[in-house]
Parts: structure tokens; sequence; C-alpha cells
């Protein structure tokens, strides 16, 4: 069987970025699910952040740099997606959004894609649900049912009575991305949406 390519997009906008170290745990989980059933994955990883230019003028001129063009073409082409965003004012950057923006219609359509975020406090979290998944919905992705939110206190933190710790729900996470993807759920024949699999999570 050939490769799967992973694409893996970070929205992340200082550096370091505590967004690219979720979006690298994430990539990094489910290719070791995608490792245990014997399929060799291709990462692609794309910083939103070197392209806020390119992505400003594509929105106004309708043209994308090389760079950009390349990102975009990638992400389409994929067969999974993790998409992970920082919050700001209790929902996704306005960069993040703005990429997803400039996709095709139907470019995600049965793709099985991982999301996640990041922020400052807990009480942030709730825009996994509010925006993020939504926003992937519209554009009828396969979105995995864990979705990961880091706060800062969850780097390192050992979780509470209602709450796993960071590290088992990425692992949970990335073992749902890997399930959406080999049991092949991800683009029906007729091109008009996605499957209904049946997933076996472990």
């Amino acid at each position: 069987m050939s490769a799967l390519n992973l694409a893996v997009v970070s929205g992340g906008l200082s550096v370091p970025s505590s967004t690219r170290l979720l979006a690298d745990r994430l990539a990094g989980a489910t290719t070791a699910a995608l490792a245990a059933a014997g399929r060799e994955v291709h990462v692609q990883l794309h910083e939103l952040r070197p392209l806020a230019g390119p992505i400003s003028n594509h929105l106004v001129t309708g043209w994308p740099s090389p760079a950009l063009g390349a990102a975009l073409e990638e992400v389409s082409g994929a067969d999974a997606l993790i998409a992970v965003s920082p919050i700001f004012s209790a929902s996704f950057s306005g960069l993040f959004k703005s990429f997803f923006d400039l996709l095709d219609p139907g470019a995600l359509a049965g793709k099985p894609v991982l999301i996640g975020a990041t922020g400052g406090t807990a009480r942030h979290s709730l825009a996994l649900d509010h925006a993020l998944r939504p926003l992937f919905a519209y554009q009828r992705a396969l979105v995995a049912p864990t979705a990961v939110f880091a706060a800062s206190e969850d780097w390192g933190g050992t979780g509470d009575s209602h709450t796993d710790t960071l590290p088992t729900r990425i692992d949970r996470a990335g073992q749902e991305l890997a399930a959406l993807v080999t049991v092949g759920g991800m683009r029906p024949a007729d091109g008009q949406g996605p499957t209904a699999p049946v997933l076996g999570f472990h």
C-alpha cells in the first residue's frame, strides 16, 4: 500500500508556539496509531504564520502565491487533516479561518479531520464545539469525535476526576483519526459526501 498523506495545519502566531506543539503531538499520535495498523504516513506540515501576507493578498486578488497555492493543494489532496488554531475572543483566529475560506468547495468533503485548539484558560475550550466543529461540518468533513484543547495548565498537568490528561486525550484523538482513515470511510465513489464508517476504537 502507498503511504498516506497527513496534512497538518497550525494557526499559531507566536514563536515558539503552543499551537504548533499541539499540532506536532497530534500528528505523532496519529502516525503511531497508523503505523500500528501497518500504514506508512507522510506528514505535510503547514504553518500559517509565514503565509499571513499571501493569504490576505489571495482574499483580495484571487491569486495565491506559489507557497500558498502548494499548501492549499496539499491540504485538499491529503488523506487526512489535523487542524489546530489558537483561540481569540472565544473563536478560531482570523488567519486560520481565512486559510480554510480559500479552499475550493468540496475540498474537505469526506476527509477525516482532527481538530485541536490552544488557549490561556480552559474556559475557551467550548470554542472547539461552537466554532471549529461547525466550520468543518459545513465543509462536509468527517470530524473525529475527540477534539483536543490545551490550556496553559494542561501542559504537564495531571487532569482531574472529570478530565483526562492532555497526553491521554491526544492519544485517543490520534487513534480515532487513524480509525477514520483505515476503515476506508473517507470519500464515497460518487463524490457527493462522506460514507458512514463503523469505527473500531480501542
